[in-house]
């Protein structure tokens, strides 16, 4: 099975879901490849989102924005859209399943370096609980 996390920008939620999908598929030992990619993909993956994820013992470092075009859209099996503006620009894939997941958009967050920092810890909780009970389903 072959699942990708699609939203705007691939700097925040998909990289997180796409951290923990594979974390969880070799947890419960589940045949999936898992890809991430953004509507109009940023130059960089947010430190924020590093910063989270190494909290949880994932180095995003290395990680970087993929555009669509980058992973293999017709050998999908799920796509999951994780905010409105990738749910209206994902192109449609014949034979796709779709999923949307609306989650708030850390990057967007107005506050304090540290407000900020609880915003990202709080939609990466959010994901990594719809995330492993989408792995265990499967």
């Amino acid at each position: 099975m072959k699942i990708a996390f699609i939203c705007t920008g691939n700097t925040a939620r998909s990289q997180m879901a796409e951290a923990y999908a594979r974390h969880f598929a070799k947890l419960f030992q589940k045949p999936i490849e898992v890809y991430s990619a953004g509507a109009n993909p940023e130059r960089e993956v947010n430190p924020f989102t590093i910063k989270v994820m190494l909290e949880e013992g994932f180095d995003l470092t290395q990680a970087r924005p993929k555009s669509l075009e980058e992973i293999p859209l017709s050998e999908l099996d799920l796509v999951i859209t994780l905010c409105d503006s990738a749910k209206e620009s994902c192109p449609y894939i014949p034979g796709v399943k779709r999923e949307h997941w609306p989650l708030p958009d850390p990057v967007k967050a107005e506050a304090t370096e540290g407000e900020k920092l609880e915003t990202f810890r709080r939609v990466r909780e959010l994901i990594k609980e719809r995330v492993r009970a989408l792995i265990e389903s499967l």
